[in-house]
């Protein structure tokens, strides 16, 4: 259901780097291994939402998907080794379903050997001595994915010696001296090496069902028996670690979003689409994690509560690798408390009048299931704790309520419909289809409201599942608007079944909304959408390769309860007016299309040390500008340098040296006070109607 639950694939489904074992140690299938991988077949023939046709085309696309998270840079594999295993294409059926396992082993063996001897390649050379003069006019290629396996030896002994060039000039351009660049670069290769040495039998077969399953849809996949601890752990929210969910990609460890209430995110220091090159304790040195296996990062950052842990974090708009700063964050675990709902007043002023709105901020939806299964009266939930709010603003005489889902990635299927119901009277709030075509229906069957003023729910890219369905709903009723930026697009229902040999994660059903439109893959689309720096092409659904497509089935009957949407032109009008003296606004669009640019221009680095400078020094000036740009407009004192705006709040402190109380960055507070000024806006509108109409 949750956000949490939809990202937090198995580690073999998410590890999209290569992790292998020395050429002496020969990884063999299991009958366990055999067992478990025609169980999983059946799982996904009979089980599976999607009616999925195991044919040759589907085999094909099987093998090289292995091939892609075997060596997804192409720079280990020569197309003749590839060749003795071509018959794959068109025999990973029998793998999954009759339990074939050799193959797909031997082939990996192979991919493990090549790996090792590159790692050796590697550290031959720093044991030759380099070159620190950096002054060629060469460049790198950022991404082979789609790269042409290469035919001979040489042309890979090239990339590995561009690559190992750019390791040092990396480690260069963050001041360190030439033995502090070759120390580092010995660690990390020895460091990959005995991981590599450490690799087991489940490692592989986990790559093979993750090539397997991820063919189907992103949110399917196979846990062994360690992963599935793991799972358990942090479904029950009692991980002791930093509330951060990570997940691979390539040669990186990615921040896909963090917990809402977690120490990650009340640090202010980490944010979606960071990438994490080292972790380290309190005290003993970092240890580089670039090639590492997604779990046992997760275990690096791991550990006791009110422990602390150093992260070096290259930022989401970075434009290259150098550009990390080390971030420190204290361990806890997560509660009801720290996720609660929670309300304040804006003051909005009009023609030199005050007008209230009342804001909820709902970071998830949750319940003590503990306590409610127990009888309690007085158990915590979303639902409870967003009517509490909703009665102290009708007090305090608001004229309307935003409602915040922003970074909300869903919970309790309950929540979400309950909620629904404290603004709507009885009906339908959710259907949910199932394999067979089967539709359940859920809905709101207590009479009443406990809310009908004007609302507005602000949502983000990180508004999945629940929220998808709770936004969908408002907008379907015509409860309500909706604004902010498109959702997640996680409309798919997922259960964890036991194997003889681990478990497997299953789609099983899919969300419709009531007017017979999915929620996957598209989200819910405001009625007035915000600039957003989260990047749509490396968050949210249609971002994960293979998610199941946008469909719709039948609407239901349901009755609406107004036309939002004949307002929306002249709201639209109105903010766009806004927008354009808002700096904060104006930063958001400038910047998001900025790093669009940047990463699209972003596809090879120099490895000339002056003119990889220039580059970044140029790319960080564009970046630069644009935040002081909007600094001068809001008051603020400008910055030296653009990786400070991660550290600066609005004040001008560092975030870890700020005030609790303080508010928040002024780009997120800026949704807020908009959503604010929208709620005013459609208040007064929705009156003079009423008002012409009498």
């Amino acid at each position: 259901m949750s956000l949490f639950v939809t990202l937090t694939r198995s580690a073999a489904a998410a590890v999209m780097l290569v992790i292998t074992s020395p050429a002496m140690a020969q990884l063999a299938p299991t009958d366990e291994q055999r067992q478990a991988a025609v169980e999983i077949g059946d799982a996904l023939r009979y089980g599976h939402y999607a009616n999925i046709d195991f044919d040759a085309q589907w085999s094909q696309e099987a093998f090289q998907r292995y091939l892609d998270i075997l060596d997804n840079q192409r720079s280990y594999l020569l197309r003749r080794d590839i060749e003795p295993y071509r018959h794959l294409e068109g025999d990973m059926d029998q793998v999954l379903f009759e339990g074939e396992l050799d193959e797909v082993f031997k082939l990996y063996n192979l991919l493990s050997e090549r790996h090792t001897d590159r790692l050796e390649w590697l550290l031959s050379r720093l044991d030759e001595g380099l070159s620190f003069d950096f002054e060629s006019d060469e460049r790198l290629e950022v991404d082979r994915e789609e790269a042409p396996w290469a035919s001979r030896e040489s042309e890979l002994d090239e990339l590995w010696r561009k690559r190992l060039e750019n390791d040092a000039l990396t480690l260069s351009l963050t001041d360190q001296d030439d033995e502090q660049i070759v120390e580092n670069l010995r660690q990390r290769y020895e460091g990959q090496l005995t991981r590599l040495e450490q690799t087991e039998s489940e490692d592989v077969f986990g790559i093979v069902m993750a090539a397997i399953s991820s063919t189907i849809d992103p949110h399917t996949g196979y846990l062994s028996p360690r992963q599935s601890e793991s799972f358990d752990i942090q479904m029950s929210l009692s991980l002791e670690g930093i509330g951060a969910l990570l997940q691979a990609e390539g040669e990186y460890v990615k921040v896909s979003s963090l917990v809402p209430g977690g120490p990650a995110e009340r640090a202010g220091v980490l944010e979606p689409a960071d990438r994490i090159i080292a972790v380290g304790q309190e005290e003993g040195e970092m240890v580089n994690v670039v090639g590492m296996r997604l779990d046992n990062v997760v275990d690096l950052i791991r550990g006791p509560k009110g422990s602390t842990v150093r992260l070096d974090v290259v930022p989401a708009q970075a434009v290259d690798m150098t550009r990390s700063h080390i971030v420190e964050i204290t361990r806890d675990t997560v509660s009801l408390e720290d996720q609660a709902a929670h309300s304040e007043v804006i003051e909005v002023e009009r023609d030199g009048e005050p007008h209230k709105i009342g804001v909820i901020d709902v970071p998830t939806f949750y319940v003590d299931f503990d306590a409610w299964q127990a009888g309690e009266e007085e158990y915590r939930s979303t639902t409870r704790d967003v009517s509490r709010e909703i009665e102290s603003l009708k007090e305090q005489e608001v004229e309307g309520i935003v409602l915040d889902l922003r970074n909300n990635g869903g919970g309790a299927l309950q929540e979400a419909n309950s909620l629904i119901g404290l603004f709507i009277d009885r009906g339908p709030t959710v259907q949910v289809r199932d394999a067979q075509g089967r539709i359940q229906l859920y809905g709101d069957t207590d009479a009443g409201t406990l809310y009908d003023g004007p609302l507005t729910v602000l949502t983000n890219r990180l508004s999945a599942s629940a929220s998808e369905i709770f936004a969908g709903a408002i907008q379907d009723y015509g409860r309500g608007l909706v604004v902010g930026a498109n959702t997640f697009g996680k409309g798919t229902v997922q259960t964890l079944n036991d194997l003889s040999h681990g478990q497997i994660k299953l789609t099983r059903a899919k969300f419709y909304r009531i007017s017979g439109e999915s929620t996957q893959n598209r989200g819910v689309e405001p009625d007035i959408a915000f600039p957003s720096l989260i990047d749509p092409e490396r968050i949210g659904e249609s971002s994960l390769d293979n998610a199941l497509a946008w469909d719709t089935v039948q609407n239901v009957q349901y009755r609406r309860y107004g036309n939002p949407e004949d307002f929306i032109p002249a709201l639209a009008t109105r903010h766009e007016q806004r927008a354009a003296d808002n700096p904060n606004f104006r930063y958001l669009e400038r910047q998001s299309t900025l790093a669009r640019q940047l990463r699209e221009q972003h596809t090879t680095v120099s490895l000339n040390r002056e003119q990889r400078q220039r580059e970044l020094e140029a790319q960080e000036a564009e970046q630069l500008s644009l935040e002081n740009q909007r600094r001068r407009a809001l008051g603020l004192p400008e910055l030296d340098e653009w990786l400070d705006a991660r550290l600066d709040n609005a004040s001008g402190e560092p975030v870890e040296e700020a005030d609790e109380d303080d508010e928040e960055m002024p780009v997120d507070r800026a949704h807020v006070l908009e959503a604010a000024e929208i709620m005013l806006d459609y208040t007064h509108m929705k009156n003079a109607q009423r008002m012409a109409q009498r």
